[in-house]
């Protein structure tokens, strides 16, 4: 990485619970590549100042995760369609000034659906209301889905996810019925839910195909119990990648290779 200057570009992520996974994903590209740009995690009790800090001083970019991804969109100039469709951002741009807002969360979920050959026909529960489940349903949707259940205990973000799609909604776990489960809450997070089993282990037992969005770790109880069952597993490893390089390419203007994407993701994890 260059040694620090004025031209330098910086970018920033905005987390409730920030780890060094982008950081270290991030940076790592930049040194491999020679590029003038540095990435810094924060966590903040004030959004509005973050915002403003980041127009006022020019940093070129900001990740934004849990439990920002809704709060933002007023702070922002222009929302795109990513981004507006779900009500949800996680990639902010600064243009000069001008911030624009998009979701690459939901890019990311519709590739990995796809390359995990997910069966449209399949009985799909997603747990969580919140903007990564936006996501993660819109992508189901788009990937022609139909049978899919919301389960969310908030009474009106829960059920107006599920209309949004034409999906149903519950408020209380239903019977382990599903072919996929897919975890999109902090269960399982590094900190105070890392015990956390997201799904009893009779939905694993039913599952054929266990999908947890949390990135941190990687391997959180949901993984691990799956894994034990001989279920097929998509994790929140795979999903933060694949967001994280077309975050890096809406920074810089760079696209990257497969072999990048892997290797840096390696290395964020190699602590």
């Amino acid at each position: 990485m260059p040694i620090l200057n004025k031209d330098m570009q910086v970018c920033i992520s905005l987390s409730g619970r920030p780890s060094n996974l982008g950081t270290r994903f991030h940076n790592f590209l930049y040194d491999e590549l020679g590029l003038n740009f540095l990435y810094k995690a924060f966590t903040t009790n004030d959004l509005e100042g973050a915002i403003l800090g980041m127009r006022a001083l020019g940093f070129r970019g900001c990740s934004v995760s849990m439990p920002f991804k809704e709060a933002v969109i007023p702070l922002v100039d222009v929302v795109e369609e990513s981004a507006a469709a779900i009500e949800s951002v996680n990639t902010i741009v600064n243009d000069g000034g001008r911030l624009s807002a998009s979701n690459t969360d939901y890019e990311a979920v519709a590739q990995l659906i796809a390359e995990h050959g997910l069966d449209p026909t399949a009985r799909v529960v997603v747990r969580g209301s919140g903007g990564m489940a936006k996501a993660v349903v819109a992508a189901f949707r788009g990937a022609g889905f139909d049978d899919l259940t919301v389960l969310a205990r908030n009474a009106e973000a829960g059920p107006a996810l599920a209309e949004k799609y034409g999906y149903a909604w519950a408020g209380e776990e239903p019977e382990p019925s599903f072919d996929v489960i897919v975890n999109v809450t902090p269960l399982g997070m590094q900190g105070a839910d890392a015990a956390a089993l997201a799904f009893d282990e009779s939905f694993v037992e039913r599952a054929s195909v266990v999908f947890d969005v949390v990135a941190f770790p990687a391997e959180t109880p949901l993984i691990s119990a799956a894994r034990a069952a001989g279920k097929r597993v998509i994790t929140g490893a795979e999903v933060i990648a694949l967001q994280a390089a077309r975050q890096f390419e809406r920074y810089t203007g760079v696209a990257l290779t497969r072999d990048q994407v892997d290797r840096a993701s390696a290395f964020s994890r190699a602590e």
